[in-house]
């Protein structure tokens, strides 16, 4: 039996994963399930999955558990989650946290050892990278993308040798705004971004594929990933989202991964690698084949992308990470504020060109490095943003 614990278990890829579990047919089992808020879905899923333990946020919630579930392990906080992850016995993690949240709970179980990750926190590798990188190579610790970009590129990887590619190139739907103007996404909405019209995902990824950020922070993640230099990864988009990446050789051929729009299908291979087994997604039929688009993305769409490339390219000149840790950040707290109605759509990329273009380039050498960081653009974005902060 193969354990499975499952970080971020009440949101998208968290519900999914378990999904995939229980219909496999493995021999999988959930012995430690993480959330935020969502306790009620948390419970049922105490229900069905019967963890050994489980970590929440609110010490409101930690008690309640406790009351109806005394035969867990109940703990509480984020320092609750890292303890969680030291004393609970699992093989492999899929860390589908949100945001930054995911980068300690990452390198807690890089410290572990001995255990695969599956990360679908693509946050982790964006602001810290290097780092992250570093310690699981030192540590023996395999990564394995959930993203259905990355398990793609990692899928057409399968065979050829790596040194032998040309470039990879990271498909994009284009979000429910493609094609859209400026002046058309000046009164775009919180409900029209988050109507993705292929995947169904949550708040915040929903949000950063609208405005084409979850792409850019897609092609900083590649760097790590793969140690590719930026002029290696390309976009393209495709709104059927049925190739979910491609890589071309220097001989010419392309391979490309294919399939449904469907989650399972990127975390059933994370599960399961290098071996493929039924991930209960549907099975792309030849008809859905019969047209396949691909266009360049618009000028719109390319701001975002352009940060990560500027991005990168700082990194490269000045080896100091600290402008992807900001850029990162920043998104946050300004799809955040977007969600919550204090800022328009147009404001996220606006105020992020605003903070690369002063951004003062530093080194992370340590987590508490990314998380300062981290902290001070998110601050820098509410104020280029024309947010007040309450003292």
């Amino acid at each position: 039996m193969k354990r499975v614990a499952v970080l971020g278990s009440t949101g998208s890829i968290g519900v999914q994963t378990l999904e995939v579990i229980e219909g496999g047919g493995w021999g999988y089992y959930a012995p430690l399930l993480a959330c935020g808020r969502n306790i009620g879905l948390l419970m049922e899923q105490i229900k069905r999955f019967r963890p050994e333990a489980v970590a929440v946020l609110r010490r409101e919630d930690a008690e309640a558990i406790r009351r109806e579930r005394p035969d867990i392990d109940v703990y509480c906080g984020e320092s609750g989650l890292l303890q969680a992850i030291e004393e609970t016995e699992f093989d492999m993690a899929v860390n589908a946290l949100v945001g930054i949240s995911g980068m300690a709970p990452t390198m807690k179980l890089i410290e572990k050892g001995g255990v695969r990750i599956a990360l679908a926190n693509k946050e982790t590798l964006v602001a810290g990278g290097r780092i992250v990188m570093s310690a699981a190579k030192e540590a023996g610790v395999s990564i394995l993308p959930v993203d259905s970009e990355h398990s793609a590129v990692l899928q057409a990887f399968r065979g050829n040798e790596k040194n032998r590619i040309k470039r990879i190139i990271l498909t994009a739907s284009g979000g429910p705004f493609r094609g859209y103007t400026r002046e058309r996404l000046e009164g775009v909405s919180v409900k029209e971004a988050l109507a993705h019209p292929n995947w169904a995902m949550g708040k915040k990824i929903s949000v950063d594929s609208a405005t084409m950020m979850n792409k850019a922070l897609e092609i900083i993640e590649a760097k790590w990933l793969y140690s590719l230099a930026p002029q290696k990864i390309d976009v393209l988009v495709h709104p059927q989202s049925i190739v979910h990446s491609m890589v071309e050789y220097d001989d010419g051929a392309m391979m490309a991964q294919l399939g449904t729009p469907d989650m399972r299908l990127p975390i059933a291979y994370a599960l399961t690698y290098p071996e493929r087994h039924s991930s209960g997604a549907r099975r792309l039929s030849v008809k859905d084949l019969c047209r396949l688009d691909f266009e360049e993305p618009s000028a719109e769409a390319c701001r975002a992308l352009n940060l990560a490339y500027a991005v990168l390219q700082e990194i490269a000149d000045t080896s100091k990470d600290s402008p992807a840790i900001a850029l990162n950040g920043a998104n946050e707290a300004l799809v955040a504020l977007f969600l919550e109605g204090r800022i328009r759509f147009v404001d996220i990329v606006d105020t992020l060109e605003k903070l690369i273009a002063i951004h003062e380039p530093a080194r992370a050498m340590s987590i508490g490095d990314i998380l300062e960081i981290d902290a001070k653009a998110r601050k820098d974005a509410e104020r280029l943003a024309g947010i007040k902060t309450l003292l």
